[in-house]
């Protein structure tokens, strides 16, 4: 097991890291695009990297929004002491990700609107903490009823 998996991360650092990733999800709803959003966060709490989802904007099935922040964060050797924090429950290719690069730690905006591989990732070892913080819920409603369509192509219906 890795020792930095029961690291706690203070509420501050929680919220710096969410409103960076809320940020993007924004910034994503505004290209015309999925609003969802993530960033990675160092030990000391401060974010390496910030991504969103970008499907639509780039055509790229596999642009969401954890993918596009860790491709951000380059060629690194500290991923196992990094938390990845997303507005939305990540999906399975999200989920592996964070398995594949060993990332303890995942911090969940939320995952009522849609409910992402989580188990994989607690069988995994990665530590889940799901806020659901009504600003990541209201982002993903407000997509779900302005753009039915765009949902049920990002959820594969």
């Amino acid at each position: 097991m890795n020792p930095h998996t029961d690291m706690t991360v203070s509420a501050e650092i929680i919220e710096r890291g969410l409103a960076a990733a809320i940020e993007q999800a924004e910034k994503g709803w505004r290209e015309g695009g999925i609003p969802i959003g993530s960033s990675l966060l160092n030990e000391a709490g401060e974010i390496v990297a910030r991504g969103h989802n970008q499907r639509v904007q780039s055509g790229d099935p596999t642009a969401h929004a954890e993918v596009d922040c860790v491709r951000k964060a380059g060629r690194r050797r500290d991923w196992n002491r990094l938390t990845l924090v997303s507005t939305l429950s990540p999906c399975p290719m999200c989920s592996g990700t964070a398995i594949l690069f060993k990332i303890p730690r995942v911090i969940i905006g939320e995952n009522k609107t849609f409910l992402g591989a989580e188990d994989w990732m607690r069988a995994s070892g990665i530590t889940l903490r799901v806020l659901d913080d009504p600003r990541c819920i209201a982002l993903m409603e407000r997509m779900k009823r302005e753009k039915p369509d765009l949902w049920a192509e990002d959820i594969g219906e």
